[in-house]
């Protein structure tokens, strides 16, 4: 990275590729695992009443919010599953890094990972590190490769992004909850250590990018990713994405929430919180308190156990800043306090799209 402490990053990208292909030849030109898919699981409507309900406070909060969003959540405990405003597709950010990672999780079929593998890994779900990011989306068959192992999960409406560019990936949010429900489905097509592994990563994001779904809530288990980015295809207005699995008073909840053109980044979070809160409150009935939750959950990610990555291998070496890329050294910021000047625009860009293919 920029601060020199993965050296092998710093070469130029066509390097990167060959050295990681030589380094992984088993997983690059791997056809797609034969696993089962997770097993049917019992689904249940929200009650009409509760539906409309809920679809009327979310539409009201809307109403005074500039830009789009939609959300989609599964309550594994119940059954229930909702959907809001799914009407077109979103550009994911780094929210496709998790796509990413079930897909090259799947492709290992069980294999224990390397040293390599772990470092690319980590750094690309902890610190939304964009240079692994790419290495892995070439591993797992870049475009293609992720569309046929997204389309096999039973993710229909995901079209990944061009070249590189894994960020451009265009998804609905009950897609990306599928992800979820395939990333920790004990009838999934991972093995419970690659469960486990998959959630221990999204449990120790850099304390910076810890907002999003995970603040809803003070107490339980949280592991998450989030996506930002201003984005031409907008006019500079902001992506702000977030999902995640909650532990919530018994309930274990898969959540994603997808926005876009926001006036800037401050706003994208405020509404992709607030969204969270009120389908949360509304499945789990949790009370929730706006105030210190971003700061409890970043302490909880923080001092989380699962910085001990469980996976069985050698520790990898120092790992990079929060948010560093290793070709565009201006590190990812955390969102400003609110009511705060928004941030020059550079500097709280999404890495998945500070690189050009």
């Amino acid at each position: 990275m920029a601060d020199g402490r993965l050296p092998h990053m710093r070469v130029r990208e066509f390097t990167l590729f060959a050295f990681l292909l030589a380094a992984l030849p088993g997983c690059a030109l791997r056809a797609d695992p034969t696993a089962d898919p997770a097993a049917p699981q019992q689904v249940s409507a929200l009650p009409a009443a509760e539906r409309r309900a809920l679809d009327r406070a979310l539409g009201r909060y809307l109403r005074d919010r500039p830009g789009r969003a939609a959300l989609a959540v599964y309550d594994r405990t119940t059954g229930i599953r909702y959907a809001f405003h799914e009407r077109a597709p979103f550009v994911l950010a780094s929210v496709a890094k998790v796509d990413i990672l079930l897909a090259f999780l799947m492709a290992k079929g069980g294999e224990r990972l390397s040293g390599l593998e772990r470092r690319l890994v980590s750094c690309m779900i902890r610190y939304s590190d964009n240079t692994c990011a790419r290495l892995l989306y070439v591993t797992v068959g870049g475009r293609w490769g992720l569309a046929r192992t997204l389309h096999r999960i039973g993710a229909h409406h995901t079209r990944p992004g061009p070249g590189f560019l894994s960020g451009w990936t265009r998804s609905l949010p009950s897609d990306q909850v599928t992800v979820l429900e395939r990333l920790t489905d004990p009838q999934g097509p991972l093995s419970a250590r690659a469960r486990r592994y998959a959630m221990e990563l999204m449990s120790s994001v850099a304390p910076s990018q810890a907002w999003g779904v995970g603040t809803v809530v003070r107490t339980g288990e949280v592991a998450l990713k989030n996506g930002w980015l201003p984005t031409e295809l907008h006019g500079g207005l902001w992506t702000v994405n977030s999902m995640g699995r909650l532990d919530v008073r018994g309930h274990e909840l898969l959540v994603a929430v997808l926005s876009e053109r926001s006036p800037d980044m401050p706003t994208g979070v405020d509404t992709v919180e607030r969204l969270a809160r009120l389908v949360v409150r509304a499945l789990a009935e949790e009370e929730i308190l706006d105030e210190g939750v971003r700061l409890a959950v970043a302490r909880r990610l923080a001092g989380s156990r699962a910085f001990l990555e469980t996976w069985a291998y050698p520790r990898p070496g120092p790992t990079p800043a929060a948010g560093q890329d290793a070709q565009h050294p201006p590190p990812q910021q955390p969102p400003p306090a609110r009511g705060a000047a928004a941030p020059p625009v550079m500097a709280t860009v999404d890495s998945s799209f500070t690189v050009s293919s």
